[in-house]
């Protein structure tokens, strides 16, 4: 069962920040894809298995950063 999540994502200012919250978010079990995107301010994840969106808020918080899910 494949899934899309987004999230909104503040404290970026480069694309390195984007790369960095990727990094971080493809490590999590079930996510197969994650692309930021710096000037939209926002991810999008993609899984192949349910994963709950507070696991990739965390991920993302280990980053640095702040996120919320945009349904």
């Amino acid at each position: 069962m494949k899934e899309r999540m987004e999230f909104t994502v503040t404290g970026m200012h480069c694309n390195s920040c984007g790369l960095l919250i990727d990094d971080e978010v493809e490590e999590l079990a079930g996510v197969v894809a994650s692309a930021t995107s710096v000037r939209a301010g926002r991810t999008v994840v993609d899984t192949d298995r349910p994963v709950d969106p507070a696991a990739v808020i965390a991920a993302i918080a280990s980053a640095g950063y702040t996120a919320q899910h945009a349904p």
